[in-house]
């Protein structure tokens, strides 16, 4: 076991290399435009360089780049465990942030940038960790795979669906997986718990087209592309999708409930979900289908009627609910409307339970004993969709400590996203902790 008292040491390691991190802007916009990872991909196979490993690079295209790194560990028998990040971020707009979004800042006790939280804090705490476990026992206790993909927020398709279609080798005896969005903890009454992400909603990406007459914007025309677009869009988006549980969040409702102290045959699960106050950003959305539409893109000119006009839908459901939910938007959007899947993905669900679980459970109450660990399904969506065509069940395990109030989830793609540094330093002993004994 590390020790549980966290040095200035300890703090400045990890908070530095996601400050490095989050000072390389690694913006990913989608649809193949990106600023590329190939600096911070350079970076973190220099740390790993470092600590005596031998990384491989892969790159999808120019200026994609994934970086992967075997561990031998100390009992080769073991399945090996892969321990993944994202080198790449969302976009950011200085003008609505309070701080340079790529600045890596530190002040108020806390880290701040694009990527502090989704995802450059784990992949520093990946580094640090690692090397604690090395110097202070060798090696792991099993072999891990430690990986940093490119491409995840634009579904992986060029970093971890690339590196797992084309040099699937390198997970060879991997069993399981833990990456980001889950491990933190959440503040409930007075009581803290952590969750455990266990599943994953479906991601279906599609492109809403409306075809219409141009014409000069005086004239009347009732076959306006634009207009016929809004009106799907706001039906699609207006939809109210219903309660829908799953054997994951059957278990996420009755263990929270259980914390709570209610009981969930007579409080609803979307009660439920909402008493878990900024959390329920994600547990919440994990009951419920989602319908949201994201970009408009119409027309070239104020005096011009376009004959063509596009919306992106973001939607996410429950895994073998994509049929029926594409049936159901295609009649929301009617017949003048037209539907193309730009991108699909798995829904993930993995039991509560088995020796990764069970290692999680007795890691966390060591660096906080007595605060329960529950599961949760997450309403995004990771990389371990691209590795569970391998078999490898996916986990979500960043280990954080937050201080109660902190609205975690919002942080995620949003303004003036965020860490506390002393939460880095505690995911640190517990990520080491894990990595050593498990």
């Amino acid at each position: 076991m590390t020790n549980p008292e966290a040095t200035l040491t300890d703090l400045e390691a990890t908070a530095a290399i996601a400050r490095d991190l989050i000072r390389i802007d690694t913006t990913n916009w989608g649809e193949g435009k990106s600023r590329g990872e190939t600096e911070a991909a350079h970076y973190v196979e220099a740390k790993l360089r470092a600590l005596g490993l031998e990384p491989q690079l892969f790159e999808s295209d120019p200026d994609r780049m994934s970086v992967v790194a075997r561990v031998p560990g100390r009992n080769r028998d073991k399945p090996a465990l892969v321990v993944h990040g994202h080198l790449d971020v969302v976009p950011a707009d200085p003008a609505n942030w309070s701080v340079d979004p790529f600045g890596g800042e530190v002040k108020d006790g806390m880290l701040w940038g694009r990527g502090a939280v989704d995802m450059k804090n784990m992949d520093a705490m990946m580094l640090t960790s690692l090397g604690d476990v090395i110097e202070q026992h060798g090696a792991p206790e099993r072999d891990l795979v430690i990986a940093y993909f490119a491409d995840e927020e634009a579904g992986g398709v060029l970093g971890a669906h690339h590196v797992v279609t084309h040099h699937p080798e390198v997970f060879e005896g991997a069993t399981a997986a833990i990456s980001e969005v889950g491990g933190y903890s959440v503040t409930l009454g007075d009581r803290r718990a952590y969750l455990l992400q266990t599943g994953e909603k479906a991601l279906l990406w599609i492109t809403l087209t409306a075809t219409g007459t141009a014409a000069h914007g005086s004239h009347v025309i009732r076959d306006n592309a634009v207009t016929k677009l809004a009106r799907a869009v706001a039906r699609i988006g207006s939809e109210e999708w219903p309660v829908r549980l799953s054997a994951t969040t059957e278990a996420m409702v009755r263990e929270i409930a259980g914390f709570l102290g209610v009981d969930p045959e007579t409080t609803g699960p979307d009660e439920v979900a909402l008493a878990t106050g900024s959390a329920s950003r994600f547990i919440h959305a994990a009951l419920h289908t989602t319908t949201n539409p994201t970009q408009l893109r119409a027309g070239y000119k104020h005096n011009v009627i376009p004959d063509q006009a596009e919306a992106l839908v973001d939607i996410r459901c429950l895994p073998g609910d994509e049929d029926a939910v594409l049936a159901r938007v295609r009649e929301l959007a009617g017949d003048d409307v037209t539907i193309t899947m730009t991108h699909q993905d798995v829904g993930l669900e993995q039991d509560f339970g088995g020796p990764l679980v069970d290692a999680v459970r007795d890691v966390l109450d060591r660096h906080d004993p007595g605060a329960p660990v529950l599961p949760y399904l997450l309403s995004g969506g990771t990389d371990n969709k691209a590795l569970s065509t391998l078999g490898i069940a996916g986990y979500g395990f960043v280990p954080l400590q937050l201080p109660a109030g902190v609205d975690f989830p919002a942080m995620f793609h949003g303004v003036d996203e965020r860490v506390p540094l002393a939460s880095l330093a505690f995911g640190r002993r517990v990520l080491g902790d894990l990595l050593a004994t498990y």
